[in-house]
C-alpha cells in the first residue's frame, strides 16, 4: 500500500500544476510516496491516485467556527494541580479566569480547557474530580466569550457535563477510547480531535517501539476516524493530532514532525500541539518547561509551514506575533 506525503511549500509564486493543499496557504507539486519496507519515491502530483489528490487539495470544512483556511491558534488552559508545565499555577475560579481573558486578548482562537494531567506517568483523575476542575472554568470563559471553547478529555462523563456547560469541542488524547465517547460527540454534534497516543499517560514512555512511526500513527488515525464516522461523526468534524510525545521517543516525534503533511491525507484538519515539550528542552539544551519558548516557536511554525490548522500553545502572544511575521515573509498567509 502507497501513502502520499505532499512536499509542501508556500508563497505566492506558485508554477503551473501546483496543488493547493487542504484549500489552505500551502501547495504542492510533488510528493513522497512512502512504502513498507522501501525507499521513498519522489513523485509529480499528476501521479498520485486521483482519490487522493482529491483529499490532499479538498477544501477543509470549518471546525465548528474555526476556519480551516488559515493557520488557528488553541491556548491552554490547564486547571490541573500537575500538568507538567503550568500544574497548580490556573486551578482555581479567579486564576482560571484570569489566564482565559488573557489568551483571548492575546489572539486564541479556540480555548482548551484541561481538568487531567496527561504527562508522562501521570494517573487517571476521578470523572466527578476532573468534572469539578473543568466547568467553573468553562462558566467563566463563556460568560466572557463567544469564541470556541475545547475540552481537553478521555472520558465521555467528562464531555458530556462539558457540552452541557458551553464546550462545543472535544480534544481526546486517547481516540475516544472510552466506548461513550462517540455517541456524546454524534449526539452533540461538535467537533472533535482524534490523537494518536501509544498506551496510557501512566506508562506511555516506558518503551515506545514502532514498526514506522510515520505510517504506523497515520494506520492508527485512519483506523479512528472510520470508527467516528462509523458512529455518525463526519470527517469534516474530526480533526486528527500525531501525538508528540505521547508515547513516542525522541526520534519518533522528529520524524512525525519531518513528515506531518502525511496527514492531510486522512482529509482531516490537523491539530499540533508540541508547545514546552520535553524533547525541544533535550534538543534546545533547555531542562525547564518554561525555557522552551524559541524551540516551540520554531516547531510550531514548522508544523505551519507544513499546513497544520491548529496549533496549541501556551504562550499566546509570542506565537501569535511569530506567525504574523512569518505570514508577513512568507507569503503563508490566505
Amino acid at each position: 500500500m502507497s501513502h502520499y506525503r505532499p512536499l509542501v511549500q508556500s508563497g505566492p509564486l506558485r508554477p503551473d500544476g501546483a496543488v493547493t493543499l487542504a484549500g489552505g496557504w500551502t501547495w504542492f507539486t510533488h510528493a513522497a510516496r512512502l512504502r513498507r519496507g522501501a525507499p521513498p519515491v519522489i513523485v509529480p502530483a499528476s501521479e498520485i491516485p486521483a482519490e487522493m489528490l482529491e483529499r490532499l487539495n479538498r477544501p477543509r470544512a470549518p471546525l465548528g467556527r474555526l476556519d480551516m483556511s488559515r493557520p488557528n491558534l488553541m491556548g491552554i488552559l490547564n486547571t490541573t494541580p500537575d500538568s507538567f508545565s503550568d500544574g497548580g499555577h490556573f486551578d482555581t475560579a479567579e486564576t482560571a479566569e484570569t489566564q482565559a481573558l488573557r489568551l483571548v486578548d492575546e489572539g486564541a482562537d479556540i480555548l482548551d480547557i484541561g481538568g487531567e494531567s496527561t504527562r508522562p506517568g501521570a494517573e487517571d483523575v476521578p470523572p466527578d474530580e476532573e468534572i469539578a476542575r473543568i466547568l467553573p472554568a468553562i462558566r467563566i470563559a463563556r460568560s466572557e466569550w463567544t469564541g470556541v471553547i475545547s475540552v481537553d478529555t478521555r472520558k465521555a462523563r467528562v464531555a458530556r457535563a462539558a457540552i452541557g456547560e458551553g464546550a462545543d469541542f472535544i480534544n481526546d488524547v486517547s481516540a475516544m477510547a472510552d466506548p461513550e465517547m462517540a455517541s456524546v460527540v454524534a449526539d452533540a454534534e461538535v467537533p472533535v480531535c482524534l490523537m494518536h497516543m501509544q498506551g496510557t499517560p501512566a506508562d506511555m514512555q516506558g518503551d515506545p517501539h514502532y514498526d514506522d512511526v510515520l505510517l504506523d500513527v497515520y494506520d492508527h488515525l485512519a483506523e479512528r476516524v472510520a470508527e467516528a464516522e462509523a458512529h455518525g461523526i463526519p470527517r469534516e468534524r474530526i480533526a486528527v493530532d500525531p501525538g508528540i510525545g505521547f508515547g513516542k521517543g525522541l526520534e519518533h516525534n522528529i520524524a512525525l514532525l519531518h513528515g506531518l503533511s502525511l496527514f492531510h491525507g486522512l482529509g482531516c484538519a490537523i491539530l499540533l500541539g508540541v508547545s514546552r515539550k520535553r524533547f525541544i528542552g533535550t534538543i534546545g539544551r533547555a531542562s525547564e518547561p518554561s525555557e522552551r519558548l524559541p524551540g516551540s516557536l520554531a516547531v510550531a511554525l514548522a508544523g505551519i509551514a507544513q499546513g497544520v490548522q491548529i496549533t496549541r500553545v501556551h504562550d499566546m502572544a509570542a506565537t501569535r506575533q511569530a506567525l504574523a511575521l512569518w505570514q508577513a515573509t512568507s507569503g503563508g498567509s490566505t
